[in-house]
């Protein structure tokens, strides 16, 4: 079994310019360790929707590698997601499912078929090629590179410890800075990091065609932007856009 840190920080050394989506009780370990634009926390609302996102994103930005950190228990709540994925032929989406057997940010409670459920089997029989499935930290990081590389879409079961974190707030007392702003805002700044060109950690590889992806979807959005009176409209002035 891993803690949370021998999980991802594996990963935060490995995911070089990749979109990585976290869920629930992963949220905040992960923005403690990374800062970066291309982070998203799906921690609202209606759980369970955590791969959906993910998916999304995978669709609209092909040439991206986007990693999901879905937990167990949302990850039960759509498992029809798991065929769409296959189905929509996401080669670039890596999906960790997190097995802690608790619904860890309402107070640990036991998911339904807690220490009888094979995630693995799941995936395979949703169609998924590529299989994986951890519970020994240093085997994890020996063949995460592995898992990283190549043809998706990708299915990744971790055993990972339950943790005590709470219910998670959008606010200046989180100390993630994903976290510190509105989901309206959170989402902007995603979008504006996938339309303007690669971000990468520093030193990391640059993914070849992201310059010119983000440079494409600038012309684009500077000749489909609509106007009003004369003034070019920006998509935070949609009241429905706006966090509060």
């Amino acid at each position: 079994m891993l803690t949370k840190a021998q999980l991802l920080e594996p990963l935060a050394r490995h995911r070089n310019a990749a979109v990585v989506v976290t869920c629930m009780g992963v949220t905040r370990p992960w923005g403690k360790i990374s800062a970066s634009e291309l982070d998203f926390a799906s921690a609202d609302s209606a759980m369970g929707h955590t791969a959906d996102l993910a998916l999304g994103i995978a669709l609209a930005r092909p040439a991206r590698k986007v990693i999901c950190l879905n937990g167990d228990g949302s990850m039960l709540m759509s498992l029809g997601t798991l065929a769409t994925i296959v189905d929509a032929r996401a080669g670039n989406l890596v999906l960790f499912v997190l097995q802690n057997e608790a619904y860890e940010i309402t107070g640990n409670q036991p998911i339904p078929g807690a220490g009888q459920l094979d995630f693995t089997a799941i995936a395979r029989g949703a169609g998924f090629r590529r299989v994986y499935f951890f519970d020994d930290p240093a085997h994890y990081t020996a063949h995460l590179p592995e898992v990283l590389r190549g043809e998706g879409p990708v299915f990744v079961a971790v055993r990972v410890e339950r943790g005590l974190e709470g219910p998670i707030s959008r606010s200046e007392k989180e100390q993630s800075r994903y976290l510190k702003v509105s989901l309206a805002e959170s989402a902007h700044r995603l979008r504006d990091a996938l339309i303007s060109g690669p971000w990468r950690p520093r030193g990391s590889p640059r993914v070849q065609g992201q310059s010119e992806l983000g440079s494409v979807a600038k012309r684009v959005r500077r000749r489909v932007e609509p106007r009003r009176g004369g003034r070019k409209v920006d998509p935070g002035d949609s009241p429905g856009l706006k966090g509060e």
